[in-house]
């Protein structure tokens, strides 16, 4: 699935660093990446420190159970949008103690897409406890695993962003 593992190995040593330093941990809402960020993160020995875990909410119905997405969320925005994605996000922080979440939704393909929505079109948020909130659409291309691949690599380098933001507004 990874094209390009020591570029996801330097971003997850990235986010371990800045979580770390900060002593703040990270928790994961997955959908069209199906725990692929779980699974990059945790590969890195001693990931515990500062990942408290994550979520894979495939389906509407795990979204609203697991993260309480509201259901009039996704029936009005679509599974696959930044409402959504930071209903994730939020939902996230709310079932877990973590400092930051990051959420990510979107059609991997090769079906799923419309005219609204391509393949590889891909909704992402990150938030933290304070109340902070980010999202973005990103249109990848290329196979199902290059979308996925490319969608992990963008969580992680936005997670990066945000946090380092928060950085910048407190100075």
């Amino acid at each position: 699935m990874i094209n390009d593992p020591a570029m996801l190995r330097h971003l997850v040593q990235q986010v371990a660093g800045i979580l770390l330093e900060r002593q703040h941990t990270l928790i994961t809402a997955e959908s069209c990446t199906g725990g692929g960020i779980g699974f990059v993160l945790t590969d890195l020995a001693g990931s515990s420190a500062w990942l408290e875990g994550g979520f894979i909410t495939y389906t509407n119905a795990a979204k609203h159970q697991h993260l309480h997405v509201p259901v009039a969320t996704v029936a009005r925005y679509g599974a696959v949008s930044e409402p959504t994605a930071r209903a994730m996000a939020e939902g996230a922080l709310q079932s877990s103690q973590a400092d930051y979440s990051l959420s990510v939704t979107g059609i991997a393909g090769p079906t799923g897409g419309s005219p609204a929505k391509p393949v590889g079109t891909v909704c992402f948020a990150w938030a933290d406890r304070p109340g902070r909130i980010a999202a973005q659409t990103r249109l990848f291309t290329g196979s199902r695993a290059a979308v996925r691949e490319q969608a992990i690599a963008h969580a992680l380098t936005g997670l990066l962003r945000f946090i380092r933001a928060t950085d910048a507004a407190a100075e």
